[in-house]
């Protein structure tokens, strides 16, 4: 039974819209008919970025007679060789063009244009021309051509494209590209002597190779012209603030479709639909004058099925092709042959009306995009076995007879709503063009029926889709069930044995494309001239074929050039086509840090014991503004937290202490583990800038105070510059003052927020070594006073150490369900207990008039330019004047204020004069005042009347020289006389206004621009930095608008947008408009970022947190360029308040590779309240521009992982920079800040056995100058070096360091290994040793049990005996040396000899199983045995 055909309104129709129109604008013209026979190479990518045009191209009569003039460019790609154009021709996007004489001599395109092609020879070229368009009078459009340019795209030396990437100009010729047709025309055509190139006209261009549009090849034809401003289908959209998609392409996730049970219906029947063909093939072989051919000599050997996906451009991949069979023939016989006579076929049954597939089609390839549809294919295959007058031919002679003729073909666009269902299309023929770029048999005449009948004429295709395959996958011995009884094939036994894909359900019954062709056995073999390798293209299954640009021209010849193109390849050693690879589902290996997990708060009080130890250690009170104890809360408390209470609280100023009191050992540390000697702590508080401890002393105490966690140990004591500790009291204390003067206005809601649900993160750093020892977080929220004057809180932190083990993969088959491997975990190490105590204690402010915080969100946002300039309205008084007296200013000499005129005049200055600003100097002044005193001894010696002469002469010289000084005055005045009055009159217009910015947040604002005229202006707005942008998406302001509580009106398309040009606004006579603006920064620029403040210092001082000023300017521009307004901001940047800190130490000059894990997107701060599983987009954004910092979603309900890619520097640099995270569309706001730290270190590789020890050498060179260095390492008791304590570097010397490696457990793993000065602790080497250690062969194990919690040890023997015929020395080894000692480290025992080992194994509290390596090593510490011993805690 037929379905229903789909009618025109149907929405497979409308979806087919789109495939049309795409496939009809895309037709390509093919390469002349030559260069398809020479052999074929790999194509080769181009990107071609066409910049600007120069000079004057259009014609004044042009001008003249047209309007609305615009000009654009046309890209062909030529044949100089054969004089033929191919491709498609491109076209860009139309610029204006000003009338003479406004007409610019620039007209900037900035256009890329992407191709690939594998004719790579001198002779292809891309020609460019340069068409005028504009409208005439009697309104319709008339194009001109302005002339042509010859781009050359392969050097003159053959097939070397071109390859650099510099500006290149293109030399332009009058005419138009037709004239390259002209015979007389020969290549190299740039010297044709029939060629006159335009003066003064160029064409800006640069053309380099682009492999990065290899992988979208599959997408693009080949010698297809396309914009990166138009992506073709397939491909995602370009991201938002870059517009070129081509530049870096990313495919779309492909989708995969499975069709069932497809059957073509021809019309009236099968049988009559075969007999016309083959009649009309007669006919038209003996009117082309090949003689008389016997109806029965014809004959069908197959009928064929092409099916593939196509995005109206071309195959994605190389069609599929399966053979059909007739229905009847499948019921009725097993028989591999399906060829049949047509004299026979009338004897069948009139019912065998179908084509049937007997297997289910896979198509991988599909994308979800309109433009993307499943192309059908009906081809037949005619052969003749023999000779034309009927007598037997050679068997050579079958393969020239051998036809190919496609006869119908369908476009089937999948439903959006992907869901199972059937389909019925209309098959299509005729002469209209189709996919396969060839003619298909002829269609009923449309004259002759209705529409819904000519679509049933021309044949139907049915078949059954989903998304999903049905059932589990065949196997090549089983048979899958048919969905319809009526239809079920019997599996044919003649298949050839052609695998399928592993888990891909096809081609079991079916002969599968022309494994069973009968043409292909008479078709002669492919020519090797034809097989080319195939580029990376699409994910593909295993049985498809590699795409190639052959099968998208016309195929020529006969059936071997078919079989040639579309044969499949077998997998044998000289294939001349390679088989791509299926990419798998594959997860980032990096191990993904948990956000927050790096420092915790242990979240418990000091016991009773422990805070009498503290008080009897002597540390400071703090006290409140009254000298009173301050308040000390517990931190198991909960915190009540009102907003509206801290808002009303009268003590507007919070000072803000934190106090480091003690850092002390955990109970489970081994005793024999060294203690650091000193330590300083870094961090961050809110937006002050990051502090830096001085170096304090670790104390040990005698007391045996236990706290909850553990002993108090040691406490923090100051240093001295000798190092000793200071007479002063323990404890280091630390002050931020936040007031009022501080606070920008209304951040005083966002301080107290940052108190409420932020932690502060401290890192711990060995004072002397100069290694982190670890971090630890505090919660802020016990800060928050409610009312309270002061409150104080004591914490005992875990300070932990992240051990980041190396990036390597264990392929041992612990792969998870979605095909990634697990990778290396990440440990933590608790190394301490730090005691912190912090307080907010708070204080009155003066009240400065209104509060900020209460002034209205308009007043803060709203920037006007009326009545807000800088111009004092023509008063006299100076501009430093403390008040307005009276209009009387005291005069300035104009020698005084400017130094050119000074040097012009020739009148010497008075003595009391300040002289010219910057023009005389010190050693001019005292000669000038030495031949004065000459000439005046002269005058007074001179006497009499010569004397008097001179006199009267002098003082005529001294008249003229005022004379000339005045007119020279003059002429100053009259030259600077319009600088000065425009430079009053823009003082007028002028608007300042300063901005407090930090890192990653958008400071938005409006300005009221007024037009104060009685006539509209078009108004042009300039800004001369980056980092400010105007507003132009009205979606965005409204956003902005909302989040800063502002109420102003917002318009649609308020601005004319004009390319790469300044945005311009139309403003009406005397109208006011909110111009909307952001500034948003995320690059940092700190002042000092290493900041050690001595003891007493306040690093919360405005001193301390002076960062560099920036400067922006936005222009208004008015018609003819006159400036309508000015807006000068002054912005003040902020540091960022970090809500997590990440260090990593890398070797140098590699890669960095890291993905950090974001908790749930709720848990932010400030993300926004929603429905669960209604996660917002996260967006991350980094201050450093060469880090390349991502996030990718992978599906609802997955964890959201951000990736990092960083290049470390040479050792021992630092790197620093942040991570901000949005999770707003417009990144408005950041809801973290990340701070990271990649230190950069030198790599050194070791492979050792654990309990062996191995023996390195590092080269140490020295500084400039002499230094006494120590080195320092990170596992001291696996680590060490030679020489042991502190040793003199010489000044430019090289010094070995001697290192030895004992490791104690096996695994990868980094250790830190640092040579610092010891006089000033600074760093002077450092190295990162990365240990891939064995574990040892156990030769004898051993078990025993102990009780636990008894406090009491057990000593055991163990025997070893000397394997040696001579005496031999041995030394000792534990693993865990804290479980067991040895009664000798070192022994000697003579050859043959037993020597017993006395062991004593320590107590534990907790019950368990522990396993301990006893290490016997020689002499040369090499490990002769090694034994196990299970230790038994009960």
């Amino acid at each position: 039974m037929v379905q229903v055909t789909p009618k025109a309104s149907d929405p497979q129709t409308g979806r087919m819209r789109d495939w049309h129109q795409i496939f009809d604008q895309n037709m390509l013209v093919p390469p002349h008919p030559h260069r398809a026979r020479q052999p074929l190479k790999d194509s080769t990518a181009f990107q071609c970025v066409l910049k600007w045009l120069d000079g004057p191209l259009i014609k004044q009569g042009a001008l003249e007679v047209l309007s609305e003039l615009g000009c654009h460019l046309r890209v062909s790609l030529f044949d100089v060789a054969y004089r033929h154009f191919f491709g498609r021709t491109w076209r860009s996007a139309a610029r204006p063009v000003e009338p003479l004489p406004r007409q610019p001599s620039r007209i900037v395109l900035n256009e890329p244009v992407y191709f690939h092609t594998s004719l790579s020879h001198p002779s292809i070229v891309a020609v460019v021309e340069v068409v005028a368009h504009g409208r005439r009078r009697d309104g319709t459009l008339q194009s001109l051509s302005c002339g042509f340019g010859i781009l050359r795209i392969f050097s003159s030396k053959t097939e070397s494209p071109r390859t650099a990437s510099q500006d290149r100009r293109l030399r332009l010729y009058h005419g138009t590209p037709r004239a390259l047709l002209h015979p007389q025309l020969q290549d190299p055509i740039e010297q044709s002597k029939h060629l006159t190139a335009i003066e003064s006209c160029s064409l800006q261009y640069t053309l380099q190779p682009h492999p990065a549009l290899e992988p979208a090849f599959h997408l693009l034809p080949e010698n297809l012209l396309v914009s990166g401003l138009q992506p073709p289908p397939g491909l995602l959209p370009a991201p938002r603030d870059a517009g070129d998609a081509l530049r870096r392409p990313r495919l779309q996730k492909p989708v995969t479709w499975y069709l069932d049970e497809v059957f073509f219906t021809l019309y009236p029947s099968l049988e009559k639909f075969e007999e016309e063909l083959l009649e009309l093939l007669i006919s038209d072989h003996f009117r082309e004058g090949d003689g008389p051919l016997d109806s029965s000599a014809l004959e069908i050997a197959e009928r064929r099925l092409c099916v593939g996906a196509h995005n109206g451009l071309g195959f994605v991949q190389r069609p599929q092709v399966m053979v059909l069979v007739p229905e009847m023939d499948v019921a009725l016989t097993r028989s591999a042959s399906f060829s049949r006579k047509v004299g026979s076929s009338s004897k069948s049954s009139s019912g065998n009306q179908a084509l049937v597939l007997r297997s289910h089609l896979r198509l991988p390839e599909m994308v979800h995009h309109p433009a993307f549809a499943v192309v059908f294919q009906l081809e037949y295959v005619l052969s003749s076995p023999s000779g034309v007058d009927g007598n037997a031919a050679p068997a050579s002679a079958s393969a020239s007879l051998a036809r190919m003729h496609t006869v119908r073909w369908a476009v089937w666009k999948p439903p959006p709503d992907a869901g199972p269902g059937s389909a019925t299309l209309p098959l299509q023929g005729g002469i209209r063009p189709n996919p396969a770029h060839c003619l298909a048999y002829k269609v009923p005449p449309a004259s002759m029926s209705s529409e819904e009948v000519r679509q049933v004429e021309s044949g139907t295709i049915q078949f059954q889709f989903s998304l999903s395959p049905d059932g589990p996958p065949d196997t090549p011995g089983q048979h899958r069930p048919e969905r319809r009884p009526s239809r079920r094939m019997p599996t044919c036994p003649a298949s050839p044995p052609v695998p399928p894909p592993q888990g891909l359900a096809t081609s079991q019954n079916s002969p599968v494309g022309p494994g069973l062709s009968l043409s292909q056995l008479a078709a002669s073999p492919p020519s090797p001239t034809r097989c080319r390798a195939a580029k990376p293209s699409f994910q593909q299954p295993a049985s498809s074929e590699p795409s190639g640009a052959q099968a998208e021209l016309p195929l020529e010849g006969g059936i071997a050039h078919l079989e040639a193109d579309l044969s499949p390849t077998p997998v044998v050693p000289g294939t001349c086509v390679a088989e791509q690879l299926q990419e798998l589902p594959f997860a980032p290996v990096h191990a993904p840090i948990v956000v927050g997990a790096q420092a915790r708060s242990s979240g418990g009080r000091l016991s009773r014991a422990c805070m009498a130890l503290l008080q009897a250690a002597g540390f400071p009170e703090i006290l409140d503004a009254s000298q009173q104890p301050v308040e000390a809360v517990s931190p198991a408390d909960p915190v009540k937290f009102s907003l509206q209470r801290e808002e009303a609280d009268r003590l507007r100023g919070s000072e803000v202490v934190l106090q480091f009191l003690a850092f002390s050992r955990v109970p489970e540390d081994d005793p024999g583990t060294p203690w650091p000697r000193t330590v300083y702590f870094t961090f961050q508080f809110y937006r002050f800038p990051p502090a830096t401890t001085p170096r304090l002393q670790l104390l040990p105490l005698d007391g045996a105070g236990k706290s909850r966690s553990g002993p108090l140990s040691h406490i923090l004591v100051p240093t001295s510059h000798h190092g000793s500790s200071d007479a002063g009291p323990p404890g280091f204390q630390l002050r931020y003052l936040v007031d009022p003067g501080f606070l920008r206005p209304g951040e005083r809601r966002w301080f107290t927020r940052y108190l409420a649900v932020q932690s502060l993160q401290v890192d711990v750093w060995d004072g002397d070594s100069l290694l982190l020892i670890g971090s630890a977080a505090v919660h802020l929220k016990h800060l928050l006073r409610q009312g309270r004057p002061a409150v104080q809180v004591s914490h005992e932190l875990e300070v932990l150490a992240t051990e980041y083990e190396q990036d390597a993969m264990v392929l041992s088959g612990d792969v998870t369900a979605s095909g990634s491997v697990r990778p290396i975990g990440v440990h933590t190490v608790v190394k301490g207990l730090l005691h912190l105590t912090l307080a907010n204690v708070g204080h009155l402010c003066e009240q400065r008039g209104r509060e900020a915080s209460a002034l209205p969100p308009s007043r803060l946002r709203v920037i006007s330019n009326e009545g807000a300039g800088r111009f004092d309205g023509g008063s006299l008084l100076m501009h430093g004047a403390p008040r307005r007296v009276k209009n009387v200013v005291q005069a300035q000499k104009l020698a005084d204020v400017d130094s050119e005129l000074a040097a012009m005049l020739f009148t010497p200055l008075p003595p009391g004069s300040k002289g010219p600003r910057g023009a005389v100097r010190e050693g001019d002044a005292v000669r000038r005042r030495k031949l004065e005193r000459m000439r005046a001894v002269r005058a007074q010696g001179a006497g009499g009347e010569q004397g008097c002469r001179r006199s009267v002469l002098a003082q005529q010289n001294v008249r003229a020289q005022h004379a000339r000084d005045l007119q020279v005055i003059a002429a100053y005045r009259e030259r600077t006389k319009a600088q000065h009055i425009a430079s009053a009159l823009s003082l007028a217009i002028t608007v300042e206004h300063t901005l407090y910015a930090s890192l990653g947040t958008a400071e938005f604002f409006e300005f009221a621009l007024r037009n104060p005229h009685n006539t509209p202006h078009t108004v042009t707005i300039e800004v001369d930095n980056p980092e400010l942008s105007l507003i132009v998406d009205s979606q965005e302001w409204r956003h902005l608008k909302a989040a800063a509580g502002l109420h102003t009106p917002v318009e649609e398309d308020m601005f004319r947008l004009r390319g790469g040009l300044a945005p311009q606004l139309f403003l009406r006579p005397r109208e006011t408009a909110h111009v909307p603006f952001k500034y948003q920064t995320f690059s940092v620029a700190q002042a000092s970022a290493d900041l050690r403040p001595e003891k007493g210092t306040d690093p919360g001082s405005p001193a301390d947190s002076v960062m560099p000023t920036r400067h922006a300017k936005v222009l208004f521009r008015a018609g003819g360029g006159k400036p309508l307004a000015v807006l000068l901001l002054t912005v003040q940047p902020q540091p960022p308040a970090v809500d997590q800190v990440f260090r990593f130490y890398h070797p140098e000059l590699t890669f960095l590779k890291k993905a950090v894990r974001l908790p749930p997107w709720h848990m932010l701060p400030g993300a926004p309240v929603g429905k669960p599983g209604e996660a917002p987009p996260v967006h991350v954004r980094c201050s450093d521009p060469h880090v390349i910092c991502e996030t990718q979603s992978m599906g609802p309900g997955e964890p959201r992982d951000v990736f990092l890619k960083v290049a470390s520097g040479p050792s021992p640099d630092v790197k620093d920079f942040f991570v901000v995270i949005y999770v707003d569309r417009w990144l408005a706001a950041p809801v973290q800040i990340w701070q990271v730290h990649l230190h950069s270190l030198q790599r050194v590789d070791v492979s050792c056995v654990v309990g062996q020890r191995t023996r390195l050498s590092l080269v140490l060179r020295g500084t400039p100058t002499l230094r006494n260095v120590r080195a320092f390492t990170s596992h001291p008791q696996e680590l060490t070096m030679d020489p042991k304590g502190v040793f003199a570097l010489p000044p430019h010397g090289v010094q070995d360091l001697h290192v030895g490696v004992r490791p104690r457990r096996a695994g990868s793993r980094f250790v830190h290994l640092n040579v610092v000065d010891v006089d000033f602790h600074q760093l002077v080497a450092s190295w990162l040793v990365c240990l891939s250690c064995r574990p040892p062969l156990i030769s004898k194990a051993f078990e025993i049990t102990m009780a636990a919690g008894e406090g009491k040890g057990a000593h055991k023997q163990i025997t070893y005996t000397n394997p040696y015929p001579f005496r031999r020395a041995y030394c000792l080894h534990s693993d865990h040396p804290d479980l067991l000692q040895f009664t000798e480290d070192t022994f000697q025992v003579a050859g043959g000899e037993t020597y017993t080992i006395g062991l004593r194994f320590a107590p534990s509290q907790r019950a368990g199983e522990r396993e301990v390596l006893i290490h016997i090593n020689d002499h040369e510490d090499k490990n002769e045995e090694t034994f196990c011993v299970k230790v038994v805690y009960q």
